[in-house]
């Protein structure tokens, strides 16, 4: 199994909407945060987008850029420009000069994940992905993102399915570019996921999430000595292998309980607990409730949205 693959299937991307953005001219617009995940990719001239906290960065013509959770920025047609606020929108935005023809184009986007999984999104990522189009062939996402804005457009059967889909594709293509750097990444699965010796480590424990693994068996894997394996791992995956499965296979169990369908006997067992007792303490303690108050507080809508 591939546990990138498996993270994303749990987030579920989904009722995404794309705009076209453009200016003219002399022009800054400055938004609020708002926690859901954003994207957008340039599609002719240039601009500047200004994290709050961070530097501007130059956004060219074919550049991609992805946000975990998009905080308060501005986009603006040159650093030093004068903004004036905007709030989220899902229609059509001219900036600057409303006469002739723009300048400036891009589409932008945002989309929802899955609550119940919704931080991992937020562990998996740096702050921003930028693809510069000048470093690599971002032709790719431009083609996907395209699909993504005729999908929204159009209201056709099996819609949400396929905008699913597309936006998964987006995901993983954004995630797996070989520009962002471990040095960018947080500690967690993406940084396991490039290092040489963890990766065949985590897709051992993904593809088979009911053993009973062991430090030294995920050693000898990793081809390494125990201690330097616990060492490496601790340090690159922010947390200690046993800790990371039992984190994993907690992420499972939220999902599967607040989808329902299963007995507490059978998800124990296909997560790698002994028994439902078993597993339920185990849920108790991590989570805070048992996993009966868990899936019914999902299916009244207040589920806890915080990976434990």
């Amino acid at each position: 199994m591939d546990p990138l693959s498996d993270v994303i299937a749990l987030l579920r991307p989904h009722a995404v909407f794309s705009k076209p953005i453009t200016g003219r001219g002399t022009w800054g617009v400055r938004y609020p945060a708002y926690q859901a995940p954003g994207f957008s990719i340039v599609l002719a001239g240039r601009c500047w987008l200004a994290i709050d906290g961070a530097k501007p960065v130059l956004l060219d013509h074919g550049d991609f850029v992805l946000l975990a959770s998009s905080p308060a920025f501005a986009l603006l047609s040159q650093p030093d420009a004068e903004c004036v606020p905007g709030r989220p929108s899902q229609e059509a935005v001219r900036h600057g000069d409303p006469n002739g023809e723009p300048d400036f184009q891009m589409l932008g986007g945002s989309f929802q994940i899955d609550k119940v999984n919704a931080s991992l999104l937020l562990a998996l990522l740096p702050g921003m992905i930028h693809i510069r189009a000048a470093e690599a062939d971002t032709g790719r996402l431009a083609r996907i993102i395209d699909l993504i804005k005729e999908e929204c457009a159009a209201d056709g059967p099996g819609r949400e399915m396929i905008l699913e889909r597309l936006l998964e594709i987006m995901l993983v293509e954004g995630l797996r570019w070989p520009g962002i750097t471990r040095d960018s990444l947080p500690a967690g699965l993406l940084s396991g996921m490039r290092d040489p010796a963890l990766a065949p480590v985590l897709r051992a424990m993904h593809s088979n999430v009911r053993a009973g693994w062991t430090v030294a068996e995920l050693a000898r894997l990793a081809g390494m000595s125990r201690s330097a394996f616990a060492a490496r791992f601790s340090g690159t995956l922010g947390c200690a292998p046993m800790e990371y499965l039992s984190r994993w296979r907690m992420t499972l169990a939220r999902d599967a309980l607040s989808r329902g369908g299963r007995s507490l006997d059978r998800l124990a067992e296909e997560i790698g607990y002994e028994s439902a007792s078993a597993f339920s303490t185990a849920f108790r303690r991590r989570v805070g409730c048992s996993p009966g108050a868990f899936a019914r507080s999902h299916r009244n809508g207040d589920a806890k949205q915080t990976l434990q």
